[in-house]
């Protein structure tokens, strides 16, 4: 017998700088968003279309804070998380809803740009829950890292 899933897994560009917030008991949160594109080749007339999809992501905690400190408009990211609708009353009395993808799991696919930032460790993955959500830490977070080979100069690599 299977059990439930509800997992999300995209790829896309960021669309707004992160804005870090917290909530009252201090968690770390951020809210941005994330376009995808899909690319298909008409039947008819062998045109290629292209269609944008815009995403809704919810970061919590240590992972929050990480992110808002490496990632700006533009960045290429892979986001794994969960759905979740939320809703509430409006100023109007109208009752809103909104679907959110929360993330567990985000990779940086982007190369790291020389400037402000540049002395920050550079994560490959970053992932973590939060005592607000229901999302524990995944398992993996808690691996001991690989060793550290030599260091590669960015401006060595070919692309």
């Amino acid at each position: 017998m299977f059990g439930d899933l509800n997992r999300v897994e995209i790829i896309g560009n960021v669309t707004q700088d992160l804005e870090l917030r917290y909530t009252a008991n201090g968690t770390a949160v951020t809210s941005f968003g994330i376009a995808t594109n899909r690319r298909w080749k008409s039947r008819d007339s062998e045109e290629w279309n292209e269609e944008t999809e815009f995403h809704n992501i919810t970061v919590w905690a240590n992972l929050a804070e990480n992110l808002s400190q490496r990632v700006k408009k533009g960045t290429k990211i892979f986001v794994a998380g969960r759905l979740q609708t939320r809703s509430w009353e409006g100023q109007d009395g109208k009752k809103n809803y909104k679907t959110e993808i929360v993330a567990q799991e985000v990779i940086l696919l982007d190369r790291y740009e020389k400037g402000p930032k540049a002395d920050l460790p550079a994560p490959k993955v970053a992932e973590g829950g939060s005592k607000d959500s229901d999302t524990p830490p995944s398992p993996d977070s808690k691996k001991t890292p690989a060793k550290k080979s030599e260091e590669i100069n960015p401006d060595d690599l070919p692309f």
